[in-house]
């Protein structure tokens, strides 16, 4: 298991902390997600042979929020 921690702006309160999440934890191989608002970032426990970096950076960017 890996960890990355994601830059996302745009986020502004606790439904964005949702949308957030659970577009994370849809991603197959994604096991934890932990967001920041505050700090305007991600913590993703995932697995790197099921999903990528850059499949996380998208599924955060489909709903809205741009990736820093």
């Amino acid at each position: 298991m890996e960890q990355t921690t994601l830059k996302i702006e745009g986020m502004t309160c606790d439904h964005c902390k949702a949308a957030v999440t659970n577009s994370l934890k849809e991603l197959e191989g994604v096991s934890e997600v932990e967001v920041d608002v505050k700090a305007g970032t991600a913590k993703v426990a995932y697995d790197s042979s099921s999903v990528s970096i850059s499949e996380m950076n998208e599924a955060v960017e489909e709903q809205g929020y741009d990736i820093v």
